[in-house]
């Protein structure tokens, strides 16, 4: 990839990477299905970014920490239609079915979702953030997310010590607010980073969450 500037050529790109690789599908037995939405947007200088946002500090369910535009699939509804749903009810981002570039690796959480990450090329956007569910929406620069400095691997937090947590350091927060962004997360956008980045297909499946991102 010659670039990280939002443009069409890193939109073809990432439909061809995205399309080529057989992406990993978990069972749902047992488990809520959910969407994440990895929505690629421009920031002020034209770079490409993905939305991030810190969700709400009153949420009865992992509030005030950072996570991708997304949430529970309703009954009868693909997880396209969810993640475009929550992108929209979210951040205030409205697209169309044709904006989705594909999907990555089903990722089973702790708390007990099984969620399908989906990737969106979003365009120029004003973004709105629901309170009732968002606290702050950040733009975070692709080129950011696959710094290799930029991943900690850390057993402190890790619920079995021989895995360790993964997480994201200081993925350009602009207010100031530390963005040290933790798996299911911090896996998702990992893996999205080494495949639009680095053109590499990572798993990131055995990656540890947090006891506090079970909650």
């Amino acid at each position: 990839m010659t670039g990280l500037d939002f443009s069409g050529e890193l939109k073809h790109e990432l439909g061809n990477r995205l399309a080529a690789h057989s992406w990993q599908r978990l069972p749902s037995a047992g488990r809520r299905l959910s969407a994440v939405v990895l929505a690629l947007v421009p920031d002020a200088s034209g770079q490409a970014t993905i939305i991030l946002t810190r969700r709400a500090g009153h949420l009865r369910r992992h509030r005030g920490q950072f996570a991708l535009p997304g949430g529970r699939l309703d009954p009868g509804e693909t997880p396209e239609q969810a993640g475009l749903r929550e992108l929209s009810e979210e951040v205030g981002l409205h697209l169309e079915p044709a904006s989705l570039l594909g999907r990555l690796d089903d990722f089973a959480t702790e708390s007990g979702f099984l969620m399908t990450p989906l990737v969106a090329w979003g365009g120029e956007a004003k973004l709105s953030p629901d309170p009732n569910e968002v606290a702050a929406i950040y733009r975070v620069p692709l080129a950011e997310c696959g710094r290799p400095d930029a991943l900690v691997k850390s057993n402190f937090f890790a619920n079995q010590p021989s895995l360790p947590a993964l997480s994201l350091d200081s993925v350009g927060a602009s207010d100031g607010v530390s963005t040290l962004v933790f798996s299911p997360t911090a896996a998702i956008i990992h893996q999205f980073a080494e495949l639009a980045v680095h053109g590499r297909c990572t798993a990131v499946s055995h990656f540890e969450q947090p006891t506090f991102a079970w909650r």
